[in-house]
């Protein structure tokens, strides 16, 4: 694996790819991030990773300078994968001024639900993602990167961005890797302590309690969605969880349900506090 910190390095090592295959991280990586790599050595004549914890997407009480920083186990891991290209620029290799110059979501989708609870989030990952894909994709007729679906709102920001900016890259979406039991796979789990850990499953068995009231209310729910969503939020407070919110969503457009849609359009998404720890997931019902 070639491991490479500057653009210019990480384009000549592309420099006779054609179709590269990208998948973009923050490190500290688990086996859903070695799955994307995984998929995504099947897409491409390259495979690339990159590992940039990206502060553009940290609001200021957030955990940017705690975040994990693994980088010899994550290029054993990356390595293993089989991935050919790393690309760990430094902050200052991707950011040589102050990125004055920013992506800006579309607002009807980018200041919903993550965006509501995480002012800006969505302006630092559009922001970086593009530049990452300038980095690895200039030049190229064509390329693909691997998006997991965990961070669902994320991946339609992204597939938007290709979209309205008429990239030539292929946004692929992979399913969220669980644990055993069921837990979705995220760097920050390694925030939960023994009790913790137990309890997260929660999270996931509360969206789809939630998922099973809304499609056996799906001839009412615009009407009862909110008193259902509601007990879901509760009954996770009640465990001493702090949630953002527990709803379901279209997937088109993330946009509450309408009379007529139909339960192969809709996806619950959740978001709560444990602890410390903040915990994201989704199912698509």
């Amino acid at each position: 694996m070639h491991i490479v910190h500057s653009i210019a390095e990480l384009r000549h090592a592309l420099r006779h790819a054609n179709r590269p295959a990208f998948v973009p991280t923050m490190g500290n990586l688990h086996a859903g991030h070695l799955a994307l790599v995984e998929q995504a050595r099947a897409l491409g004549d390259a495979t690339v990773a990159s590992i940039f914890v990206n502060r553009l997407q940290f609001l200021p009480h957030e955990d940017f300078d705690s975040y994990p920083r693994t980088f010899e186990s994550d290029c054993a891991k990356l390595q293993g994968a089989g991935c050919d290209v790393l690309f760990a620029p430094r902050e200052g290799d991707l950011y040589p001024e102050p990125q004055t110059f920013k992506v800006v979501p579309d607002p009807a989708l980018a200041n919903l639900l993550e965006g509501e609870f995480r002012p800006g989030f969505f302006t630092g990952v559009a922001t970086v993602v593009m530049k990452l894909f300038m980095a690895v994709f200039a030049g190229k007729p064509q390329g693909v990167a691997v998006f997991g679906k965990k961070d669902y709102q994320q991946l339609m920001v992204i597939r938007g961005l290709v979209r309205q900016f008429a990239l030539p890259i292929e946004i692929v979406a992979h399913d969220t890797e669980r644990a055993a039991d069921g837990l979705a796979l995220s760097s920050r789990n390694g925030y939960l302590s023994e009790a913790e850990r137990a309890e997260a499953l929660q999270l996931s068995l509360a969206l789809r309690a939630l998922a099973r009231d809304a499609v056996a209310a799906a001839h009412a729910l615009p009407a009862q969605l909110p008193a259902l969503e509601a007990a879901a939020r509760q009954a996770l407070a009640a465990r001493g969880w702090q949630p953002d919110y527990l709803t379901v969503r279209r997937r088109a457009d993330l946009l509450p349900p309408q009379p007529g849609d139909a339960a192969g359009s809709l996806v619950a998404l959740g978001a709560a506090r444990l602890g410390s720890t903040r915990l994201i997931d989704n199912l698509e019902l």
